[in-house]
């Protein structure tokens, strides 16, 4: 152990903290700062025992009077009155207590007793806090090194989460706009692409800020004895969804101004075509759209009320109108992009949802996460085979950027159930999910209390900073407190994928980040530059002979 930088006084404010004092002269006592103490086991077994630094507050200082010239060093004034060698500076800390690390259970155990008065504590080990703080250890399988202790110099303490614990137990990143959470992301992807882990994760990207994820193959620091990172990016449209694997719910959600009798009638005609691929397919997914809209037409022709006959043609228009098949659209009644292509072992696919309408969008990851989850469920179960469209035979990961569109708070979408079923179920069957949201408040809160791994960054927002409080239950107080004040790449990771929530400053990224604002006055400049430019040249072209001028203008 290190040198004491102060003693135990006493008990803290909650039954689990205690206070401490001490001159901090080298000002390495910061709020976050892990700090420890020793413990007696019995049977002259001695452990120590972590604990983290949540609050400071100054129980000596200078008096005023040394401090109210702004022209005098107070340090002089402190020698000339006889305070050399002696702290004029003193601070009572508040440190909460982790606990002592049991190997056998890979976790900490709380003594439930602080420590006595006069305990020397002492700054954490860098390389105690690398072998406990983290679940994994840096290029171990499993292990995604992000970053490193923010209240460390660069690279003494990594940070290491436990990816899989990240894909069973699923992630939120939380942050405000510009706090870098598409950066942290794309660190977590870089790190899960790394050879100790070759990942099948999909990027569903609905602002095209993952494009540069191209550049996974290229990123050396990636690639090892062989391996290299595969990466796909899916325009817009690339990806194909068959119809018949639409639920009702979903052509409800697309159809506009959809009335209670189109609804039954757009029922009728939902079963019946189903019925008919079941009997020709012995599936009921194999419906086409010209088939559904066949059985619309029936059930017209059966019609006897003028009123249903308007409210099935009705009905008819919207479907034809809305749901679009063939080249280039998305809904196709054959074609569907296979879970293979999706999902590979050291593969990241990322799916571009740009210049596509915010309900296809909401509908498109709806079917494809219950897709997924059906395929993964399936498999694991034994009831289907390689030949199967629905043969998924390893564990994936899905990230969804802008999370609050695809489960809004106080409003049920087609998207919201499926990955609330997903987040209660997906653990069994080898289905993980992350979010990322700049808007917590705006998520459902069932969505976000159902991640168990959270990477907060910068949050200002007092609804989502609420939000966060009430979702996240492994987050202490003081950590949250932090919040408002951290600085773009500064994070607050907690949860199941590390032993004990931490600050963590997220390292560089190997990829170009694509997710970066345009400098709008660089581009203004630019922009009036260069139209000067041609001002300029079009005005001295006035000025020349007239045979000159005319050879200008055909040029």
């Amino acid at each position: 152990m290190s040198q004491p930088l102060g003693r135990a006084k006493g008990p803290g404010p909650t039954p689990h903290s205690f206070l401490f004092v001490s001159p901090d002269d080298e000002q390495k006592l910061k709020v976050g700062e892990f700090i420890t103490y020793p413990v007696s086991l019995g049977g002259g077994q001695e452990e120590p025992v972590l604990s983290r630094i949540t609050e400071r507050r100054p129980v000596r200082l200078y008096p005023n009077a040394f401090s109210g010239d702004p022209q005098v060093d107070p340090n002089r004034i402190a020698a000339m009155v006889g305070y050399q060698g002696r702290s004029s500076e003193l601070f009572e800390i508040t440190a909460e207590v982790i606990g002592y690390y049991d190997r056998q259970l890979k976790d900490f155990v709380n003594p439930r007793v602080p420590p006595r008065v006069g305990t020397p504590i002492t700054l954490a080990e860098n390389t105690y806090l690398s072998d406990v703080l983290s679940r994994c250890k840096p290029d171990d399988t499993g292990a995604a090194t992000i970053g490193w202790l923010l209240s460390r110099p660069q690279g003494e303490v990594p940070v290491a989460i436990d990816v899989g614990a990240v894909v069973s137990t699923h992630l939120a990143i939380i942050a405000s706009t510009g706090a870098g959470k598409s950066y942290t992301a794309s660190v977590l992807i870089e790190e899960m692409m790394r050879a100790n882990n070759r990942a099948a994760i999909l990027v569903i990207d609905p602002h095209g800020e993952y494009n540069t994820l191209a550049e996974l193959p290229n990123a050396k620091q990636l690639c090892r004895d062989g391996y290299r990172p595969e990466a796909r990016i899916y325009a817009p449209g690339d990806v194909k969804i068959r119809v018949g694997t639409l639920e009702r719910g979903d052509l409800r959600y697309l159809l506009p101004s959809v009335t209670d009798r189109m609804d039954y009638m757009l029922g009728r005609a939902y079963r019946q075509a189903q019925n008919l691929s079941r009997q020709r397919f012995n599936s009921e997914d194999r419906w086409t759209r010209a088939e559904l809209l066949g059985v619309l037409d029936r059930i017209d022709e059966d019609a006897e009320d003028n009123f249903d006959k308007g409210t099935i043609q009705a009905l008819r228009w919207r479907l034809e109108s809305t749901i679009k098949t063939g080249k280039g659209q998305i809904f196709d009644d054959q074609e569907q992009t296979s879970l293979e292509d999706l999902f590979r072992p050291g593969r990241c696919s990322v799916m571009q949802l740009n210049q596509i309408d915010s309900r296809e969008q909401q509908v498109i990851v709806a079917a494809l996460l219950r897709r997924v989850f059906t395929a993964r469920m399936r498999t694991k179960n034994g009831e289907v085979g390689p030949d199967s469209d629905y043969y998924l035979p390893y564990p994936v990961f899905i990230l969804i950027e802008e999370a609050h569109n695809y489960a809004p708070a106080g409003v049920d979408i087609v998207t919201t159930g499926i990955l609330k079923k997903i987040l209660a179920e997906g653990r069994k069957f080898g289905v993980g999910v992350g979010l990322i949201s700049q808007r917590p408040g705006k998520l459902d809160s069932d969505v976000l209390s159902q991640c168990n791994t959270q990477i907060l960054l910068r949050i200002v927002n007092p609804i989502d900073q609420a939000r966060v409080r009430e979702s996240v239950e492994s987050v202490g107080r003081d950590l949250l407190a932090e919040l408002p004040s951290l600085t773009k790449g500064q994070a607050i990771i907690s949860g199941a994928a590390v032993n004990t929530p931490m600050l963590c400053q997220i390292r560089p990224r190997y990829t170009r980040h694509g997710g970066a604002e345009e400098d709008a006055p660089r581009a203004w400049v630019t922009y009036a530059d260069s139209a000067l430019a041609r001002q300029r040249e079009q005005d001295s072209a006035l000025l020349q002979p007239t045979g000159r001028r005319n050879r200008l203008y055909k040029s």
